[in-house]
């Protein structure tokens, strides 16, 4: 799995993959393949999702934080 990629990068190529399969453009033969690379972006995008989110939640925290208001009076 490629940890690399963007979370842009990854979403787009997941919704090639679903439309492909929507579409019927891929052969039983592809399938199998197609399947296990969605799953290896889905993994990508969930990571990044929940990094993003620890990310946001630390700084509100901190932005929250009662030692920063006595700091600035």
């Amino acid at each position: 799995m490629s940890d690399n990629l963007s979370y842009t990068t990854a979403f787009e190529e997941l919704q090639k993959i679903v439309s492909e399969i929507e579409q019927g453009k891929i052969s039983v033969d592809e399938l199998s393949e197609k399947v296990k690379r969605a799953a290896q972006l889905i993994k990508v995008c969930k990571s990044k999702l929940t990094s993003t989110e620890e990310d946001v939640n630390k700084i509100l925290k901190e932005l929250d934080s009662p030692g920063d208001e006595e700091q600035q009076s």
